[in-house]
């Protein structure tokens, strides 16, 4: 059954927090649960990836690696919505960054752009009051993703406030864009101002650790009119951008958060 998948992809990947939740992903399409729960049943098909995460986690030192909680969802949204162009700010070891690839390499179309400004750990044991994402020794952003999925993915390294404005001016529409970078309420405000003009008729947006964010998220979901969409008791939310909104004109350079 595709829950057992779920269950079984979040297993080999080390980390229980990763069961999927379908009525959150059912939520932001509008895709029946029914279909929601054969996507999640691919994860049968990548297991092997899961485990490799884990891993290299593991080879890394960071056996309790903290991980964005929503992998299967990711995938899940990005397999139901097929968008050209999927926007990620913050990256650190990549399991997010692995299964949209995952996921764009099933639909056979897009591509993930994804932003991050990697903070190296600063010996080689990790500290107590390190930053969880923190770079260990000899590795570089995205360090857990298999190079088999590699192929296409658009890494860009250095602040979202320099990087985010010119690549959503560059695209001809996001499909969906997740927040995992800094999380202060002027960053997470000037991340959606800036992507918002990009943003396709239907197209979800995320934002992680809302709990450091304030009330930009929320300010943000009554511009666009719609409501928020809470995973579980978490502090990880997500809309959906209406689908009879007007073609979005092209971002212009916005002003830095800093």
């Amino acid at each position: 059954m595709a829950n057992d998948a779920g269950r079984a992809a979040a297993r080999a990947l080390g980390d229980p927090r990763a069961r999927p939740n379908g009525r959150w992903v059912s939520a932001l399409t509008g895709a029946p649960i029914e279909r929601v729960e054969r996507v999640f049943a691919e994860s049968d098909r990548f297991l092997a990836v899961e485990r490799e995460i884990r891993a290299r986690h593991r080879a890394a030192g960071r056996t309790y690696y903290a991980q964005f909680r929503a992998p299967l969802e990711l995938y899940a949204l990005a397999r139901l919505l097929r968008p050209r162009h999927v926007i990620e700010t913050g990256v650190s070891s990549g399991v997010s960054s692995a299964h949209v690839l995952l996921a764009l390499r099933r639909n056979g179309a897009g591509r993930l752009h994804s932003i991050d400004l990697p903070t190296p750990q600063r010996g080689p044991v990790f500290g107590p009051t390190e930053s969880p994402v923190a770079l260990p020794p000899g590795r570089a952003t995205g360090w857990a993703v298999p190079e088999r999925l590699r192929d296409g993915w658009d890494l860009r390294i250095g602040p979202s406030q320099e990087l985010l404005p010119s690549l959503v001016a560059g695209l001809d529409g996001v499909g969906l864009f997740l927040h995992d970078s800094l999380h202060t309420p002027t960053h997470l405000a000037f991340e959606l101002a800036t992507v918002a003009p990009g943003l396709r008729p239907g197209a979800v947006v995320l934002a992680d650790n809302t709990v450091w964010t304030g009330r930009a998220f929320d300010r943000f979901a009554a511009r666009q009119g719609v409501p928020i969409r809470r995973r579980g008791r978490s502090d990880l939310v997500g809309l959906s951008v209406p689908a009879t909104r007007s073609p979005a004109p092209r971002a212009r350079r916005a002003p830095g958060s800093r």
